[in-house]
């Protein structure tokens, strides 16, 4: 991931915003709909940090043609890091 100047960080609420579109709508809208489609206003540029950061955690994903779709599955996430033969490597 590039590191950018950041002149202002995202607040929770916006992230919990933007992912609540994004599974609302997935798969359907590209980066700039979705961002138009959005219940509030946001900067753009906050936007983008906030897709970006999504888009590095594996939270979204985005498709050939542009669109964002929500892939993150807690549950299965949380089935395959508490199995006992599966641990991170130090």
């Amino acid at each position: 991931m590039e590191i950018k100047q950041i002149n202002r960080y995202p607040r929770l609420d916006t992230v919990l915003m933007i992912e609540s579109t994004i599974r609302k709508f997935d798969g359907e809208l590209k980066k700039k709909e979705l961002w138009k489609s959005m219940p509030e206003r946001i900067i753009y540029q906050t936007y983008c940090v906030i897709i970006d950061y999504l888009l590095e955690s594996g939270m979204i994903s985005i498709d050939a043609e542009g669109k964002i779709g929500w892939i993150w599955n807690p549950e299965l996430a949380e089935k395959y890091l508490s199995k006992p033969h599966l641990s991170w490597r130090k």
